[in-house]
């Protein structure tokens, strides 16, 4: 459990939350900051950096750790809060922090104020407790990427909450009215009621259960599945008004396991009313009954929305319709066969033109035979040049064949042969080697890189002194076996 006292915050100069988000910033790239990589992004004067270091420490803002050589200090929840609740005082949506309301697997909830007294909630996201560590397994909020932190998962989980709830609240449905957000933490307004959970009785039990399904269908109308759709996340009011929280979890309606996990929101209303309040009915919803109106899971990227839904969206948006594209398609293929025809008129024409001029000239026979022999002739001496300048062609290309092979067995090249051929990608070497040879080199290769870059982290110094120790000890022993030889 994540202790959450704001006492110290008052207190906390402007340095030490800039060492607090330069720390913030190293850990994009680093697990474990080290102080010297927080001291130069901090850039403080007078070097105090490693001082409030020390004292962020004590404040269990941060925590010292050392792993693998490896020594630095990485955020802890209390000073990611730190951070949040600065940003939301500099903004003017937070003013002061009350009781806590609610605790989830996942997140913790607050009271939070303004400065004119109005009451807001403020909800902190909190991934990585032990009743719920399967995040990456049951969430998608890495996608590609396979390892990440708990704060950046945090993160990612507000981001996306808060995006659902502007939608969704834009769009008139009954989900709390998102204000602020940063890092984990979202403000939104308070909501007055009770968790379903909370309430034993209620008047109207068959008008609240069709209200609930009717608020499982708008979702699945807008293209969005809640996937945690329980007595839990649903706050009720003395009016029997309805309101939905906890969004981060939505998926889409196209997603592969959509329908199992609409039938499972569906479910979870059933047997909680069949529970608490005696109340059982066969009218319930199905997801292959209900045709999507608008698309707030593509505008969402919501899990499970895939390339095509995307595609006929913009489709459906763009002034031009496809019934137009077709019938520029279709006329462009029947100008393609007019001009086809037209064509094969011509060379039939051309072909009865040169019949009539053969039939005309009978008399001009013998002129014409000359002409056609010496025609023929040309036209064997063009063949005969032509087949020589191939030879020579080949002659020249086989040539530069085998200057190349010599040049790539060659164990040193000029400089000019170098820069030319760097960019020669085409150029290979032949080897007798087998694959396995050739494996055992590459692999060797990598080692030596991998040695090198080693070898640049560590410092060549360490490497050096080892030398030279390895140097002084096998002196010492010289010495010893001359002494003892003496003796």
């Amino acid at each position: 459990m994540v202790k959450f006292d704001v006492r110290q915050l008052r207190y906390l100069s402007r340095e030490e939350f800039r060492c607090l988000v330069s720390l913030e910033m190293g850990m994009k790239n680093h697990e474990i900051v080290p102080s010297e990589l927080i001291a130069s992004i901090a850039n403080l004067r007078h070097g105090g950096c490693f001082k409030i270091l020390r004292d962020l420490v004590q404040y269990k803002l941060i925590r010292y750790d050392h792993r693998n050589g490896i020594r630095g200090y990485h955020l802890t929840y209390a000073g990611y809060d730190y951070l949040a609740l600065r940003s939301f005082s500099n903004q003017n949506v937070v003013y002061s922090i009350g009781n806590k309301i609610g605790v989830g697997k996942e997140s913790d909830i607050y009271i939070a104020a303004s400065e004119d007294g109005t009451q807001h909630v403020l909800k902190l996201h909190r991934l990585g407790r032990i009743c719920f560590r399967k995040v990456k397994e049951k969430r998608d909020y890495l996608k590609r990427r396979k390892n990440a932190s708990w704060l950046y998962l945090s993160r990612l989980a507000a981001e996306r909450e808060f995006s659902f709830l502007k939608a969704l609240h834009d769009r008139g449905y009954p989900v709390p009215e998102p204000l602020s957000w940063n890092r984990h933490a979202i403000v939104m307004k308070l909501v007055p009621g009770y968790p379903l959970s909370q309430v034993n009785h209620i008047t109207n039990t068959a008008k609240v259960y069709t209200k609930l399904m009717q608020l499982i269908v708008r979702l699945a109308q807008m293209g969005l599945i809640h996937g945690d759709y329980n007595e839990f996340n649903l706050m009720i009011d003395d009016k029997e008004r309805i309101t939905v929280i906890d969004l981060p979890q939505m998926i889409s309606t196209s997603h592969e396991n959509a329908e199992y996990y609409f039938d499972r929101d569906v479910e979870c209303i059933r047997t909680w009313f069949k529970k608490r309040y005696d109340f059982d009915s066969d009218d319930r919803p199905y997801l292959s009954d209900i045709v999507c109106d608008t698309k707030v899971d593509v505008e969402m990227k919501a899990s499970g929305y895939s390339r095509d839904i995307k595609d006929d969206f913009e489709n459906m948006t763009l002034n031009k319709s496809p019934d137009d594209m077709w019938e520029g398609e279709d006329s462009s293929e029947e100008e393609n066969e007019e001009n086809e025809d037209d064509e094969e008129e011509e060379v039939e024409g051309e072909r009865e033109d040169l019949s009539e001029e053969e039939e005309e000239c009978p008399e001009g026979e013998e002129n014409g035979g000359e002409d056609k022999q010496g025609s023929l002739s040309a036209e064997k001496e063009g063949v005969t040049t032509s087949e020589d300048e191939k030879s020579e062609e080949e002659e020249e290309s086989d040539s530069d064949d085998e200057e190349i092979k010599n040049k790539s067995y060659l164990p040193h090249r000029d400089k000019e042969v170098q820069k030319k051929s760097a960019h020669q990608f085409t150029v290979y070497q032949k080897t007798n080697l087998s694959k396995d040879d050739i494996k055992k080199k590459v692999r060797a290769n990598e080692a030596k890189k991998r040695l090198k870059q080693n070898r640049i982290k560590k410092g060549e110094k360490y490497y050096i002194n080892r030398e030279k120790r390895a140097a002084a000890s096998e002196i010492k022993g010289a010495d010893s076996w001359i002494k003892t030889k003496e003796i």
